[in-house]
């Protein structure tokens, strides 16, 4: 449900007993006033797995990867130590931005929790997931498909862009998110 505008009002001048107008140097002291005085109306969230993927200005998600600086090469998860290509002695990787779009390379449907370090949430449900061709990167991306797209909806070539999409709320009332292609 989404507030009213004279809703929001109020609860910015309710919220004037911080003494504070948002500027960039006390901004966090007035998020933190508002967040702990109307917490039920604000959302948690934190990556599952963190590094993995962050979002830009806008709001749009991005994966990070791993740039080799002697030949290039692209590797997802990012990682420090040294270069997939096993033609490359590399050990510098930039992180860079990936890709949002590509297009699925395969597909198939996951029936069973994934193993640990990786989170789930309980009950498990089953759900499509994706390899998708970073075309730019010469990458391909493994990853679930977002809720409601069943592999049956998925075709070898169709183009998928990169989503953000909750898949468990911990313990402490956090949402985890994921990474997830969806179909434009």
């Amino acid at each position: 449900m989404r507030d009213k505008p004279e809703d929001l009002l109020r609860i910015l001048l309710e919220a004037a007993h911080c003494r504070r107008i948002p500027s960039s140097r006390n901004w966090n002291t007035f998020q933190f006033c508002l967040t702990s005085r109307y917490a039920d109306r604000v959302s948690a969230t934190r990556p599952a797995i963190d590094g993995w993927f962050a979002t830009d200005g806008s709001g749009k998600p991005y994966l990070i990867g791993g740039k080799c600086h002697q030949c290039g090469t692209y590797v997802f998860p990012p990682r420090a130590d040294n270069c997939p290509n096993p033609a490359c002695d590399g050990d510098e990787l930039a992180q860079v931005p990936l890709s949002r779009r590509g297009t699925v390379w395969s597909y198939t449907e996951n029936r069973y929790a994934p193993p640990p370090p990786y989170p789930s949430p309980d009950p498990f449900e089953p759900f499509a997931i994706a390899a998708v061709e970073l075309a730019e990167e010469g990458l391909i991306v493994l990853g679930k498909v977002v809720a409601g797209t069943l592999a049956t909806d998925l075709a070898v070539g169709m183009e998928l862009e990169l989503a953000l999409e909750p898949l468990l709320v911990g313990d402490d009332g956090v949402t985890h998110l994921t990474y997830a292609w969806r179909i434009p």
